[in-house]
């Protein structure tokens, strides 16, 4: 198409096929391909409200520049916004300590990653800060109605000092001059107070995602082991403050599950399996049979992204570093840190070739820099996983040893899953070789367990047990892309609850969801 838009039905322009928010599916012949107009003359067509609205829409569509994911590689999906391409598609949305990552179904990255923090007046913490909070679900008014309950209009009603906030980076960035405190409204994975959270997700929603709730259904993720009162307060906050089409809450296991599809590993689509999630404030070992959480065998790991900052930062400033800020410490950590074999041969191999160490350079507003050197922490760091001892005496069991006990006191008619599948999910999980370096540690552990039995049972030999530790390109934002992928299914919508439902019912009704897959509730 020669011109960047094309005429249809009631004057509204369309984006030509070039645009970059719309490809085509990939053609396997030689021979030149003519494709279908765009969707978006379709639903131009059978749009039904003012053209104005209509033309913002395409305008949205072109502002988002940090918004431009591949599709999918399961199947082709229009890179149209998802507002225009269905006016009930999915939005995902998945909080946690560190980050959030929102976008729409069908993408295969978030449209936005930011810092799960707030900025507000005042100082940090303190009155309605990391600690207090909405309890209990009875606490309205909200923010977002100001006083007058939900249903109002939103804008009418908020007061300035409401909408005098920052979130993600810019709440950062606020953070750091005077006037304004920073604030975590999840803390170790648990949303911690609820009056920030609410403000964080309209923020999210209405500045990041421009869309409106009552037009989408949202997934939102949650941690394993969630108390119900949680899914209340937060069906409080998506009906009655957003009034939001639908919405379904899944657990980030199950998503993480989901995401491990794309993996040349995996051969079948089993909810079945273990799951690592390791993000900034914890991390969880979670035991998940047909898309249902182990509940018993949970494990948490008091160490996770933040203490391998920490332990990185502590060591630079044992060496008297010229920097050794977290915000270094955290650069470090994800450009220079891996998983070794063997420490004991790595600090020999540091020893030997000085070209394992490496510098840093950290470079300050005011156009100085300076040079950091990274020796030992290169490997130091991620082994706190397997070595705790080294970094806290309070926590000594290494992880590999935990995944083995959760699975060991799962059902025994699932364990062989459990082993098979072992699904790495989140930031603290991308160090190089970590899956492997995990997947042999349990293997040892595996077999050792398999010669005693066998021992004892006189020298009767054992079929053995198949350990695979499954790591992928979507491990980052797994919840995320798992609830993606799920979204765009054509049953998903009939297993979220409505706005209706919650109204005739209450907040209740979140305490369970049908499964995505198969029948019975999460």
């Amino acid at each position: 198409m020669g011109a960047k838009y094309k005429r249809v039905e009631r004057g509204i322009a369309a984006p030509s096929t070039s645009s970059p928010h719309h490809q085509p599916p990939p053609s396997h012949s030689d021979e030149s391909t003519t494709y279908p107009d765009p969707p978006i003359r379709v639903y131009a067509s059978r749009f039904t409200g003012s053209p104005e609205l209509l033309r913002a829409l395409l305008q949205l569509g072109e502002q988002q520049q940090r918004w431009r994911p591949k599709p999918l590689p399961l199947s082709w999906t229009s890179k149209l916004p998802c507002s225009l391409r269905d006016n009930r598609i999915l939005t995902a949305y998945s909080s946690g300590t560190g980050y959030s990552k929102l976008g729409f179904a069908g993408n295969d990255s978030p449209s936005f990653v930011f810092p799960t923090a707030i900025a507000s007046k005042g100082p940090a913490g303190g009155a309605g800060g990391s600690g207090s909070g909405r309890p209990a679900i009875a606490n309205k008014p909200s923010f977002l109605t100001g006083g007058a309950g939900p249903g109002g209009h939103l804008h009418a009603k908020r007061g300035t000092e409401d909408l005098d906030f920052f979130i993600g980076d810019e709440a950062l960035a606020a953070a750091s001059g005077p006037g304004y405190g920073i604030h975590y409204p999840i803390r170790h994975g648990q949303i911690d107070n609820w009056d920030l959270m609410e403000r964080f997700w309209s923020n999210s929603i209405f500045k990041y995602l421009r869309v409106e709730p009552e037009d989408h259904h949202f997934l939102l993720t949650e941690p394993p082991m969630n108390p119900p009162e949680n899914r209340e307060n937060t069906a409080e906050i998506m009906f009655e403050s957003f009034n939001c089409a639908g919405l379904y809450i899944a657990v980030q296991a199950v998503l993480a599950l989901a995401a491990s599809w794309t993996s040349s590993k995996v051969h079948d689509r089993s909810l079945t399996g273990t799951v690592i999630d390791s993000g900034a404030g914890v991390t969880h070992v979670i035991p998940v049979a047909e898309g249902y959480v182990i509940g018993s065998s949970i494990k948490s790991v008091p160490i996770a992204g933040r203490d391998i900052t920490n332990f990185v930062q502590s060591l630079l400033r044992d060496r008297n570093e010229p920097d050794s800020s977290l915000q270094t410490a955290e650069r470090i950590k994800e450009e220079f840190c891996y998983v070794s074999p063997d420490i004991v041969k790595e600090f020999s191999r540091f020893d030997r070739e000085p070209d394992y160490f490496k510098k840093h350079t950290v470079n300050y507003p005011n156009g100085k820099s300076v040079q950091v050197d990274v020796g030992y922490e290169r490997f130091l760091a991620p082994e706190i996983f397997f070595n705790p001892e080294i970094y806290s005496s309070d926590f000594l069991t290494p992880l590999p040893n935990i995944v083995d006990t959760v699975i060991q006191t799962s059902p025994i008619d699932v364990r062989r899953g459990l082993y098979k599948n072992i699904v790495l999910s989140g930031g603290s999980t991308l160090y190089k070789d970590f899956g492997r370096r995990l997947q042999r540690d349990i293997r040892h552990l595996v077999d050792a367990r398999i010669k005693a039995s066998e021992a004892r049972s006189g020298g009767a030999k054992s079929g053995g047990l198949d350990v695979q530790v499954i790591t992928h390109k979507r491990q980052r934002h797994g919840p995320w892309f798992g609830g993606s992928l799920l979204g765009q299914t054509p049953e998903f919508k009939s297993y979220c609850h409505t706005k209706a439902e919650y109204d005739e019912i209450g907040p209740s009704i979140v305490r369970r969801f049908a499964l995505l897959g198969g029948p019975g509730s999460t």
